[in-house]
C-alpha cells in the first residue's frame, strides 16, 4: 500500500500516514538503511515492529528524506539534519510522520475497549467532562491518549506525567480539534491539537 493519507496542516506543517500492507521484504527492498538502523530492525522480535519501522522510512522518502537524514537524541527524540522538526508513530497496520518548521508531536493508536481499564493512569483534569456511560468513551479516551502521547513526544522531558502535567480541553469528536496544555514546574504551554479516525484507529497531532 502506498501513502494512505497526506494532510497539509498549515504552510509549514505536513502529516503523512502509511497503511502497512507490504511484507518485510517488499518494504526493505528499496531502502538504504544506515548501519545502526539495520542493526535496530534486525534486533526487533516482532514482525509488526519491523514493518512499522520500515514504513516510517518510506514516509521519510515521501518528504524527500532518507534514513541518513534522521537521528535521535539522548531522550530518544527524533531529529532531522536540516533542523526541521519531526515526530514519528506506528501502531499495528498504520504509521505516520509529521514534519514542521516548529515543534510537533504525533501518535496513532488502535481503538480498544481495554483503554477503559488503564484510563485512570493518564486521565486527570479530563475526569471533569468524561462520563462512564458515554457510548463514545473509548473513542474519546483514545483521542486523549494520542494527544497526551503527542505532547510527551514534543516536550521530551523525563518526569513529565500524563495525568498530572498534561490536560486536554473538552472537545466534540466531530470537531476534530481542541487545545491542550502542558503544566510542568514553572512552564505552562498551550498547544493546538487535531485528531482523526480511520479503520478503527485514532491519530492525533499537536502543534505550537
Amino acid at each position: 500500500m502506498p501513502l494512505y493519507k497526506s494532510i497539509a496542516v498549515n504552510s509549514q506543517t505536513n502529516v503523512k500516514i502509511w497503511r502497512i500492507d507490504e511484507s518485510y521484504e517488499a518494504l526493505i527492498e528499496p531502502l538504504s538503511l544506515k548501519s545502526e538502523s539495520q542493526v535496530r530492525v534486525d534486533g526487533m522480535k516482532s514482525g509488526i515492529h519491523q514493518r512499522g519501522f520500515l514504513s516510517v522510512r518510506h514516509l521519510l522518502r515521501e518528504f524527500g528524506y532518507t534514513d541518513q537524514d534522521l537521528y535521535y537524541d539522548e531522550n530518544g527524540k527524533p531529529h532531522l539534519k536540516d533542523d526541521k522538526f519531526i515526530s514519528i508513530t506506528h501502531s499495528f497496520t498504520f504509521s505516520a510522520v509529521i514534519v514542521s518548521e516548529s515543534e510537533v508531536g504525533i501518535d496513532i493508536e488502535k481503538q480498544r475497549e481495554k483503554i477503559k481499564i488503564v484510563a485512570q493512569k493518564f486521565i486527570g483534569y479530563e475526569n471533569q467532562y468524561l462520563m462512564d456511560e458515554d457510548p463514545e468513551l473509548v473513542k474519546k479516551l483514545t483521542i486523549i491518549w494520542c494527544i497526551k502521547e503527542s505532547l510527551f513526544k514534543l516536550f521530551a522531558t523525563p518526569g513529565l506525567s500524563f495525568k498530572m502535567n498534561t490536560l486536554v480541553i473538552p472537545f466534540m469528536i466531530e470537531d476534530a480539534y481542541t487545545n491542550a496544555w502542558i503544566d510542568y514546574e514553572t512552564r505552562k504551554l498551550k498547544y493546538h491539537t487535531n485528531f482523526l479516525e480511520f479503520e478503527g484507529f485514532t491519530c492525533a497531532y499537536v502543534t505550537t
